[in-house]
């Protein structure tokens, strides 16, 4: 189920999760980043610094305000290239002088299928990509950082993007966009793979965490649980979908009509762009087959 919506903590202001973890909301709320952006401090002396923000100067100041005396920044770590997790990360750098930490450039880790859209014209519709991000260190799949009383598993979730990464703290897990705490994450292709996403949600389900600690919104107590709602939620509107299409071939903008009756109509671009992104994974099961080249009018039909 939908968590409540009663996540508003303090904008600016670290507060204590324990575990040796700290969160900072940045000031950017909106209707894709709900109360804004959550930026993590790990460590009680070498700090990490786990998705600085947006290009904001107060957040910028308020990361620094919370290195108390004795502490420093040591690592800047970017758990994905959207413009609300990554412009923060050169000026911090530039501040603290620690070195950034990420999958890769913007488009890294971006599945052949999206690699080939892309290539063939597929844009728009995502939440806006840094595509000057260039991180100074490239992480890998289970690298470990280390720092001087923390330890960071990198855990490679493509889906919302291809560059994304969760972050496993002991049995806590960092999970960035790909588990948020107030909705499911918004896969638009070709920056997002629905194929992809599903499987990064398995991976995660394989696990035993204790709690998440998304990118937006409050914390999530029982992980297990919200990854079932998460891989239901999609299931359940790949069967909209197909439903849908029992009817005739449909644009994905019809069917977005048809399937999300219950979103507000300033929501409806995102979600049609997951709809896309449901078209193209039925398209790779060979379930559902576009009348032509993937276009905004591109009509769809089930096989």
């Amino acid at each position: 189920m939908m968590p409540p919506d009663d996540f508003d903590p303090p904008v600016g202001v670290a507060m204590d999760l324990g575990q040796g973890v700290r969160r900072i909301v940045a000031p950017n709320p909106s209707p894709m980043t709900y109360r804004g952006t959550n930026t993590y401090l790990i460590g009680t002396r070498d700090l990490a610094v786990i998705d600085p923000g947006p290009m904001d100067h107060d957040h910028l100041e308020a990361i620094l305000s919370a290195c108390a005396p004795g502490q420093r920044v040591t690592h800047i770590i970017v758990t994905h290239s959207h413009l609300d997790h990554s412009p923060l990360a050169a000026p911090l750098s530039e501040r603290t002088g620690a070195p950034v930490y990420a999958f890769g450039h913007a488009t890294a880790g971006r599945s052949a299928v999206m690699t080939e859209l892309a290539a063939s014209g597929l844009v728009g519709g995502g939440e806006g990509i840094d595509h000057g991000f260039v991180p100074d260190v490239e992480l890998e799949d289970g690298q470990l950082i280390i720092g001087k009383d923390w330890q960071l598993e990198v855990i490679h979730t493509p889906g919302h993007l291809g560059n994304h990464i969760c972050l496993g703290l002991g049995d806590l897990c960092l999970t960035a966009d790909h588990v948020m705490g107030w909705a499911s994450s918004l896969v638009s292709p070709p920056d997002g793979d629905l194929t992809d996403f599903m499987a990064s949600c398995a991976r995660l389900r394989s696990r035993g965490w204790s709690r998440f600690l998304p990118g937006h919104g409050a914390e999530i107590a029982t992980p297990a649980a919200r990854l079932d709602w998460l891989i239901g939620h999609r299931q359940g509107r790949e069967t909209a979908i197909l439903a849908a299409l029992g009817n005739g071939a449909k644009t994905a903008s019809a069917l977005t009509r048809a399937v999300y009756t219950d979103t507000p109509a300033a929501l409806l671009p995102a979600a049609e762009r997951n709809v896309l992104a449901h078209l193209i994974d039925l398209m790779g099961k060979s379930t559902v087959q576009a009348l032509g080249p993937l276009q905004a009018d591109t009509l769809f039909q089930r096989l």
